[in-house]
């Protein structure tokens, strides 16, 4: 059965700001680690409209967007089931953190409560092999490193992206490949492969991810050489953002790659651009997140193993049509084995 937390929403982001997300994030986060902690690649905004609860997209993928999701379930494993450390396993849940902010990742059905993805999918079979009940609490972006910090979540399954300063913090068990999208209006003629293709137009991105800390490094290596750098636009919600693309408010929107391939797919009006690493100018990948030394993180990976060799990880990642995203193995990946643009 699956518990919702109210606490948090990407609604509460102010709408159309100029600011620099590394500076909000100082409000939530330790000063050490703030920049690349902040950085993901979604902040979970909201994807808002009624939408049939099927959707058949060109890509063959028949999307079901209803709160019976009939998610593919796993049996306990006793032996995964016994490495979950006392202290977690105690309650006999398994508490997950997700944003529910971004289709086909985490968001939320068609009733608008009830948060279905390929996250919610991977975390309820990680939840059944270890034996546990999956107690899935919905929060903002900016509060899950805090809440995890405190105990609040014993695991973050939200498009988080490994990275330097977070394995500082927190360890992970790697499950997909972590690449951002540039997306545009379909009559457009823009490729992106980098900084040059951006400058001077304006590109919506989300305050405090990933992808802008990309789209900062680019307008600085633009103004270094003399060119005129992209201008950054933050709307506080998915449907804000598409509809200042669609309308031509703005020139290109950065987002999860999933996410704008799953518009591609599904939509008549735009067209994916252009493809880059969420860790740019390194590597990084999608990752389940626990905190530093706490002992979980082992039996996550082993869990997301098992399902790998069983073919149940293939079926989900199957079902939301991310299969170019699937790995071949998951691996515990923490400070002590981080080594920066080595995380394939």
């Amino acid at each position: 059965m699956l518990r919702i937390s109210k606490r948090g929403s990407a609604a509460n982001e102010p709408k159309l700001r100029q600011i620099n997300g590394r500076l909000l994030a100082l409000a939530v986060l330790p000063a050490v680690v703030l920049p690349a902690l902040a950085g993901c690649s979604d902040p979970g905004a909201s994807a808002a409209g009624t939408a049939p609860e099927t959707t058949a997209a060109r890509n063959g993928v028949v999307y079901n967007t209803s709160p019976e999701q009939n998610r593919i379930r796993a049996d306990k494993d006793a032996a995964l089931a016994a490495k979950v450390p006392a202290a977690i396993g105690r309650d006999g849940k398994l508490t997950v953190a997700t944003t529910a902010g971004s289709i086909p990742l985490s968001f939320h059905a068609t009733d608008d409560k009830t948060p279905i993805g390929v996250e919610v999918d991977i975390a309820q079979f990680v939840a059944d092999k270890l034996g546990l009940e999956l107690d899935l609490q919905v929060t903002s972006w900016e509060n899950w490193p805090l809440k995890t910090q405190s105990g609040d979540f014993e695991a973050v399954f939200s498009n988080v992206g490994i990275n330097a300063a977070r394995v500082k913090l927190f360890d992970f068990s790697s499950y997909r490949a972590a690449y951002m999208g540039f997306e545009a209006k379909k009559t457009s003629s823009y490729t992106v492969n980098g900084a040059d293709d951006i400058s001077g137009l304006k590109v919506s991105v989300g305050s405090g991810t990933n992808q802008e800390k990309i789209l900062l490094a680019w307008n600085k290596d633009l103004e270094s050489r003399g060119k005129a750098p992209a201008t950054l636009q933050y709307y506080s919600s998915d449907a804000d953002t598409i509809l200042a693309l669609s309308s031509g408010r703005t020139d290109l929107n950065i987002a999860p790659y999933s996410s704008v391939t799953y518009r591609e797919n599904t939509r008549d009006d735009l067209k994916v651009v252009g493809k880059v690493n969420a860790g740019w100018p390194s590597e990084t990948l999608v990752a389940a997140t626990t905190l530093k030394g706490n002992g979980l993180a082992p039996a996550i990976t082993d869990a997301l193993n098992s399902a790998i060799k069983d073919g149940s990880y293939a079926k989900v990642l199957d079902r939301w049509g991310l299969s170019e995203e699937a790995l071949p193995e998951s691996k515990t990946v923490t400070e002590a084995n981080f080594v920066v643009g080595a995380v394939k």
